[in-house]
């Protein structure tokens, strides 16, 4: 069941809500009994047997919990075991169901084999579900969940608002919520929850959809083999860009706003990405809660461990400006790029998302790199002053648009089409009203110019729309920060400075932001039933 459809809002959400705090006023262990049947049904929705395939994963996890907490010190080989069998079966899950087919593939690449697997249905959410999982067992390791009943476990795991797309949301962040309800209802999560949800719904289904529907056939003919032109190419790529964060966004601020009516608070996922001005920002901003999930489990423990390795041996660690660059590429450039590999591939199972992973990766390198060498040959660099900013942007979009070519593409040879399409390999083409005038311009540095694109006004709603997208992403701040009085979600905090800036866009309840919201939910509500395309189905 998808948040962006008539049987969530209509039904599931509102009997949910009202049978949760009818049963929390006087017996809110039963509301919350009642809300993990819920949260099961929902999962259970699309595909019931989904049930058969988490459930054994559920179980065999939470065992594994409360024997670490049982064992604690007293049994260090037995916990030790017991810690790394629960993340090996959490893997191994994982890896069945998402990359089965995958291996099967390179398989035959590399050895000339023909092997052919049946295809293999994810079951829903699977990535999301299996790194808090894994989080729990690492946090419970280390001490900082000392205490996991079945019943606060299985609402963690199976709580919906976040259980297909996220945010990753940790145990402690998120059951001590729900053991300090008190059961009562508050107009205020009302407010500020439904302002998320139908803020997110709109970003999704009139922002992201809309895009998606005049860029998608750019995309499918490219992956057929069809090489697209220039302006084609360009608009294929800035439009997903925009498509794949309003519409990420957009569904982890329906999650955030879900889970708020309830009075429980979800870690933000999105602070305005594309006004990064370096990609280190960039993934600060970015889909937070996967950034911090990378730093904290995988890319910190490989650091100091590679850094214990390099003191035993004597040889030198970093340093800050004395850091040597053998130091800061096995320090830094190492478990960067491992962590942005594995980042690449746990969005999906292919090359070409390997790939964007290793791109990205390098980028990070390099970008530490710059900051940690800044200060010794460019010292007066913070005077660049608004030009340099707008540079930074645009560089890092720049290399952004071009990594996302291969997260959506196909296949590695769809994404080289594009890719060789926006710099002219395949010509440019227009409606015939432009090519006449700008042909002759055009070809006389060696581009082609082909007189056709579906009409004129399909290439000026496309470009439009994609126009527009960026612009509210680039200049109007994001819908957390208009909340920021009402504290929206977990961790998220205005930059100093910043709440000045924002003075007249704060949200307030007020006839004026009412009839505002009013509009928003109005345009995604009529906008429910279209075909829509929702890209982190399949993680």
């Amino acid at each position: 069941m998808l948040f962006n459809s008539y049987e969530f809002i209509f039904l599931f959400l509102p009997i949910t809500l009202v049978i949760f705090f009818l049963l929390a006023h006087s017996n809110l262990p039963a509301a919350k009994y009642w809300l993990t049947a819920a949260s099961l049904f929902f999962y259970s929705w699309w595909r019931p047997v989904n049930v058969l395939l988490i459930g054994p994963s559920i179980a065999i996890n939470y065992a594994i919990a409360k024997f670490l907490i049982a064992a604690g010190d007293t049994k260090p080989a037995l916990t030790r075991a017991a810690f790394w069998f629960g993340i090996c079966f959490n893997l191994c899950f994982l890896g069945y169901f998402k990359y089965l087919n995958f291996f099967a593939t390179m398989t035959n690449d590399v050895l000339g084999t023909n092997y052919v697997l049946d295809n293999i249905i994810l079951p829903l959410g699977i990535s999301f579900i299996t790194f808090q999982k894994i989080a729990l067992l690492v946090d419970v390791r280390a001490g900082r969940v000392e205490r996991v009943d079945l019943k606060s476990y299985a609402l963690f795991v199976l709580f919906f608002p976040p259980l297909i797309s996220g945010p990753i949301v940790h145990y402690r962040e998120l059951m001590p919520q729900f053991e300090a309800m008190d059961g009562r209802w508050r107009w205020e999560n009302l407010a500020v929850g439904g302002s998320l949800f139908f803020s997110g719904l709109f970003k999704k289904l009139v922002i992201a959809d809309q895009i998606a529907g005049l860029i998608s056939p750019i995309w499918q003919q490219a992956f057929q083999g069809q090489h697209p032109a220039l302006l084609q190419a360009w608009v294929a790529a800035l439009g997903y860009m925009a498509q794949l964060y309003f519409d990420f966004s957009g569904y982890s601020e329906m999650a955030i706003g879900a889970a708020r009516l309830f009075g429980i608070k979800l870690p933000y996922n999105f602070n305005s990405p594309l006004k990064a001005h370096n990609i280190i920002e960039f993934w600060s901003r970015w889909h937070v809660t996967l950034t911090r999930f990378l730093t904290s489990y995988l890319f910190s423990p490989l650091a100091l461990m590679f850094t214990r390795s390099r003191l035993a041996r004597g040889l030198p660690v970093m340093a800050g400006r004395r850091t040597t660059a053998g130091s800061f590429l096995m320090l830094v450039g190492v478990p960067t790029l491992v962590t942005m590999f594995l980042s690449g591939v746990w969005h999906g199972a292919g090359y070409q998302f390997a790939i964007f992973g290793v791109l990205h990766g390098i980028a990070l390198v390099i970008n530490h790199a710059w900051r940690l060498w800044k200060p010794r040959s460019w010292p007066d660099a913070a005077q660049g002053g608004v030009m340099l900013r707008v540079f930074s942007v645009a560089l890092t979009m720049f290399f952004v648009v071009h990594a996302e070519v291969f997260f959506r593409a196909g296949s590695v040879s769809t994404a080289l089409r594009v890719l060789g399409g926006m710099y002219g390999g395949a010509g440019v083409a227009m409606p015939p009203v432009l090519s006449g005038m700008v042909a002759p311009m055009l070809n006389a540095i060696g581009l082609t110019v082909q007189p056709s694109w579906e009409g004129g006004y399909a290439f000026v709603m496309v470009w439009f729309l994609v126009a527009v997208a960026w612009a509210i992403a680039l200049f109007m701040p994001n819908t957390h920060e208009m909340l920021a009085n009402y504290d929206p979600a977990l961790g998220f905090k205005l930059r100093p400075g910043r709440a000045a800036e924002l003075a007249r866009w704060f949200w307030r309840p007020s006839a004026g932001w009412a009839l505002a919201v009013s509009v928003v939910t109005l345009f995604g509500l009529m906008s429910l039933g279209q075909v829509s395309e929702f890209l982190y189905w399949k993680f």
